[in-house]
């Protein structure tokens, strides 16, 4: 995935999501500040302040997470 559509997704919509990789895993983003993108690298940053540093080119989605109310946002 380019950067440049992630950074869209974050400056045009606040709600959360999550990042989806080739291999099946994925890592919820509930809020814009838990997530770094560079040129060529996306850093995830979790609670307990642990980071994932993703190559770009193994995203292949962000995909709306379900809220408490089960609405997908």
């Amino acid at each position: 995935m380019n950067v440049e559509q992630i950074r869209k997704r974050l400056h045009e919509d606040s709600s959360p999501f999550a990042i989806r990789l080739s291999n099946g895993r994925k890592f919820p983003i509930r809020h814009q500040d838990y997530i770094a993108v560079g040129k060529n690298l996306v850093v995830v940053i979790h609670d307990d302040d642990s980071t994932v540093k993703i190559d770009p080119l193994h995203i292949v989605s962000l995909d709306g997470v379900r809220v408490r109310n089960g609405r997908k946002r």
